[in-house]
């Protein structure tokens, strides 16, 4: 078999014509420092009523402000108003955290896996009992729809489920030696403290898809959000602990991201790494890991390409490419970064997802109908502009929107761009926005070489017809998920991740927990 089909992980298929889709104390926040939103201030009011919105950190069990007393400022992306101050903690409180998951771990990793699926699946059904606020909480700090957000709460609950029951399906092996008299037994047990760094994106699901298998596969975690977003993940850490799961297996650290960062590398306590987010950031965290040989599991940056035929289906490739594009504002790592379509069908497609682009709503996540939210900061919108500036000065054609939103703020308008070719910055590197450039083909080889031409390779889409060319493209696609007349490709029952520079390892699915597990050989002799 080709490299690029042994390297494949996740295919997500729909046949072509198929129309069916396959208790605790609370201290009073103060949380706004100026006038925002009526929706907003009402969302604010009721969180903190719930509880839910925690501005400490966890360590050991122990709601904890930085030990300096400094503290970040948390931003609604929408409206530029401060939600909450939380902690600017650094080494030492990372070092006392890593400590807290150390001492846990020699009790948790004992715990037998009935007791860690049961925690577990209380965990769970607390998150699906206050989807509605933590949906919330998302579109408060990350700016995405509320529906949308509520959709990733549904998402990254389904990892904590699975992994509920995946806890009590760790199995060993016997082998059968070579000598008689002995017998060989291969043991999977919990490799450790592990430190889990995740990104601003997806601030609820990058963390349960971590944490996760980590805990159901015995292990403890030292939590590192993104700055940008820590109120998602301190919700969920409050969570926890309100669904019993000991004190100290969950700790939460957020602040110094280079301080935190080196704690963990330099901790020989903590004996995993697993990190979403930039390739240029794994990298370090990959060399950095060396010092002490952890394991590491790297989700990296992606150069999505998405190949629409001649001979699909019009409707199906434009919904799936509108959905690959613009979930989240295109600020996903699975986004198409690359939509390649072949020249009989150029010109239709062109004007039909146009169209669709167009009915795309843009505005505050809590306002109805909105279909995109604010990019997630200032830098975001200056880097969608100057790939956008670069494509033109080389050719392309903005056929819709190119700009800056009417609202002000990091809103920008969903975009069209034409005649893209391959060497413009806008196909070598991942935009992170509501960009949809287009390329032109005329083969199908031609169509697998410039999808191939990325140091990438995370995720693929194909739309076609054709059931012979939908294997053969995919099995030469050099990229670890690849959705077949489909745009949504994530889900907890199937492995996610890349190949070449977009990362190591896999999440969600039964391969996932081997991540969190070492394999250790026992050798029985019959001699007494």
């Amino acid at each position: 078999m080709k490299l690029a089909t042994l390297a494949r992980v996740a295919v997500a298929i729909r046949p072509p014509k198929l129309l069916v889709h396959l208790p605790s104390m609370h201290r009073p926040i103060s949380i706004l420092s100026r006038q925002i939103t009526m929706d907003a201030k009402t969302v604010a009011s009721r969180l903190t009523s719930s509880g839910l919105l925690r501005t400490q950190g966890l360590i050991g069990g122990k709601w904890s402000d930085a030990y300096d007393g400094k503290t970040i400022e948390v931003f609604n992306p929408a409206t530029g108003e401060v939600i909450a101050n939380v902690p600017c903690m650094g080494h030492k409180e990372t070092s006392d955290a890593i400590s807290s998951a150390h001492d846990a771990f020699n009790s948790w990793s004992k715990t037998t896996a009935a007791e860690r699926s049961k925690y577990l699946r209380r965990w769970y059904d607390l998150i699906i009992s206050h989807k509605e606020e933590l949906g919330q909480l998302i579109t408060l700090e990350q700016g995405k729809p509320l529906k949308e957000a509520m959709g990733e709460v549904s998402y990254g609950a389904s990892f904590i489920e699975f992994f509920a029951e995946e806890a009590k399906r760790v199995y060993g092996d016997i082998i059968q030696s070579t000598l008689a008299d002995r017998r060989l037994f291969v043991l999977k047990q919990p490799v450790g403290v592990v430190g889990a760094i995740t990104p601003w994106n997806f601030p609820l699901a990058m963390i349960t898809r971590k944490v996760g298998p980590a805990l159901a596969c015995g292990c403890t975690v030292v939590i590192k959000p993104s700055e940008l977003t820590p109120l998602t993940a301190l919700a969920a850490a409050e969570l926890a602990l309100q669904a019993g799961i000991p004190l100290g297996v969950v700790n939460v650290v957020m602040g110094n991201a280079s301080d935190i960062g080196d704690a963990l590398l330099a901790s020989p306590q903590v004996r995993k790494i697993t990190f979403t987010g930039s390739t240029a950031v794994g990298k370090k965290l990959m060399a950095g890991a060396a010092g002490t040989v952890k394991k590491v599991s790297l989700e990296l940056g992606g150069n999505a390409p998405c190949i629409v035929f001649d001979d699909a289906d019009l409707d199906v490739a434009v919904k799936g490419a509108l959905a690959a594009k613009f979930r989240n504002s295109g600020q996903t790592c699975v986004c198409a970064n690359r939509i390649i379509v072949q020249e009989g069908i150029y010109e239709k497609f062109a004007n039909a997802f146009s169209k669709a682009v167009q009915t795309l709503q843009v505005g505050h996540g809590f306002s109805d109908g909105v279909a995109q939210g604010p990019l997630i900061n200032e830098a975001a919108v200056q880097k969608v502009e100057s790939f956008i500036k670069d494509a033109i000065s080389k050719g392309a054609k903005v056929v819709l929107g190119g700009k800056r939103h009417s609202l002000g703020m990091t809103f920008y308008e969903p975009t069209v761009i034409s005649d893209v070719k391959s060497e413009m910055l806008i196909s070598r590197e991942e935009v992170f926005g509501p960009v949809a450039p287009l390329l032109r083909f005329k083969t199908e080889e031609e169509a697998i070489r410039i999808a191939n031409d990325t140091t990438s390779g995370l995720a693929a889409y194909l739309f076609t017809n054709s059931i012979q060319r939908s294997w053969r493209v995919s099995e030469a696609l050099e990229y670890g998920l690849v959705g077949i007349n489909e745009g949504i490709i994530s889900t907890e029952v199937a492995p996610f991740g890349g190949v070449k520079q977009s990362g190591l390892g896999r999440e969600g699915s039964k391969y996932g927990m081997d991540e969190y597990l070492e394999f250790f050989k026992r050798i029985d002799s019959d001699d007494d």
